[in-house]
């Protein structure tokens, strides 16, 4: 009794765990559950109901917060996709949370009105944003920065005039009009990290006027003598783009500000690339407007921490470390070159031309090798040497290597190769003799 017992119990777990799916009975119900998900993505759906834009719209605070965490929580899913933004946009809600900016009385409302516009400006589109500026929320954002509310209503208007500024020039423009900067400064002491971030945020284009601008340059210096690595980052980053600026008249203020000594600080004490990169991107801007400016990098004692970045340090760093090098390069003077050939550029940009797979790094180290000859031939004709001491030094550091591109698969590197293979260095004619003993006529036997 007990066997066959044991058998059926043996029949039942087999029947269980080893049954196959014949599969012509799955394909009619896999066709079923595709067209019922099709039919459910074709369905027309109101991305926020009716009692939301009525709760808004109320006088009761109570229904009012109650409507904006729906909303929140509908841009919380939609974060990543600009159409259920501009669904959320088109429900017409961005009037009322405008206006919940300005709701004194209540500062969790403003804080759940300044987030929603932050994540409608920041994930959607450059119109979302602009209708945003155009129903007034510019002035009541900055208004808040300054707010004796709590400091997570300050934070938060940051952030939103923060993903304004980053969206356009045109938007950035209206932030800085409107005095975003001064109430940005106060709350530097209260808050350094969050200042940085907003002044970060702020700078990413070209400022139309310097005026907005200059303001800046000695908080971002009283920044970066921080000692929290965020906030340095930060900083750096937005004086990396006040840098990049057209306006001849910022860099010098950059210089002047004493910040050129904690840059080189940072080169030869931190290792972060989060804080290495834009640091070498300030140094690189600065040094590629004239020679007066290059000089100041040497005068900074930046060349030799940075030559060093670029053999020893990672590659992005090294990546930004050669543009960098390859800048002072292009805007410096002979002697300013001669003074980078003393600090080891010319053995650093060859070994890393055995980067072959990266034509950035390559190209970057060809042009900074190609002025540096360039300048070897100056040298070579006010000093009556036969050759160019460049050129030679280059031979010794590794030649071959250029030699080398001249097979590379990217036709700008291998262009490039070539021209300073022909330009700078002999060549034998060895294609002549070959062609000339292959015409040649044969002497009978």
């Amino acid at each position: 009794m007990t066997s066959e017992r044991a058998a059926e119990r043996s029949r039942f777990r087999s029947s269980r765990f080893k049954y196959v799916v014949d599969a012509d009975d799955v394909r009619p119900r896999r066709r079923r559950e595709e067209v019922y998900i099709d039919l459910i993505k074709r369905r027309p759906t109101r991305v926020l109901p009716q009692s939301v834009l009525q709760g808004l719209g109320s006088d009761d605070t109570a229904l009012q917060l109650e409507a904006m965490r729906e909303v929140k929580t509908v841009l919380s899913v939609a974060e990543q996709e600009v159409p259920s933004i501009k669904k959320v946009v088109r429900s017409g809600v961005v009037p009322f949370i405008v206006q919940l900016l300005d709701r004194e009385s209540c500062p969790q409302l403003q804080f759940e009105a300044a987030w929603a516009l932050s994540k409608i400006i920041s994930s959607g589109t450059s119109d979302n944003a602009d209708m945003v500026v155009d129903l007034g929320a510019v002035p009541i954002l900055v208004k808040l920065l300054s707010s004796p509310t709590t400091e997570d209503v300050r934070e938060q208007a940051v952030q939103g005039l923060g993903s304004m500024a980053l969206k356009s020039a045109a938007c950035r423009d209206k932030v800085l009009e409107h005095g975003a900067v001064a109430p940005l400064l106060q709350l530097l002491n209260a808050n350094p990290r969050l200042t940085a971030e907003g002044h970060k945020q702020l700078m990413p284009w070209q400022p139309g006027a310097q005026l907005w601008v200059k303001p800046t340059i000695p908080v971002l210096r009283q920044l970066i003598y921080s000692q929290d690595v965020e906030i340095i980052s930060e900083a750096s980053w937005a004086l990396s783009y006040l840098s990049d600026c057209t306006d001849d008249k910022i860099t010098p203020v950059i210089i002047d500000n004493e910040s050129f000594p904690r840059l080189t600080e940072f080169l030869n004490k931190y290792h972060s690339p989060s804080l290495l990169i834009p640091v070498l991107r300030v140094i690189g801007n600065i040094a590629a407007s004239s020679s007066v400016q290059t000089q100041a990098v040497i005068d900074g004692n930046m060349i030799g921490p940075m030559v060093r970045l670029m053999q020893t340090s990672s590659f992005n760093v090294r990546k930004e470390a050669v543009q960098a090098i390859s800048k002072v390069t292009s805007s410096g003077t002979h002697d300013q070159i001669k003074y980078l050939v003393s600090e080891g550029c010319i053995k650093a940009f060859c070994d890393l031309l055995g980067y072959t797979d990266f034509s950035s790094i390559l190209m970057l180290c060809l042009e900074g090798l190609g002025n540096i000859l360039k300048a070897g031939v100056a040298e070579k004709s006010s000093e009556a040497c036969t050759d160019n001491m460049y050129a030679l030094m280059i031979e010794d550091a590794d030649l071959q290597k250029i030699e080398d591109l001249q097979d590379h698969g990217d036709f700008s590197v291998y262009e490039m190769a070539i021209n300073l293979i022909e330009s700078y260095f002999e060549v034998e004619e060895i294609y002549e003799d070959v062609t000339s003993k292959e015409d040649a006529p044969q002497t009978p036997l």
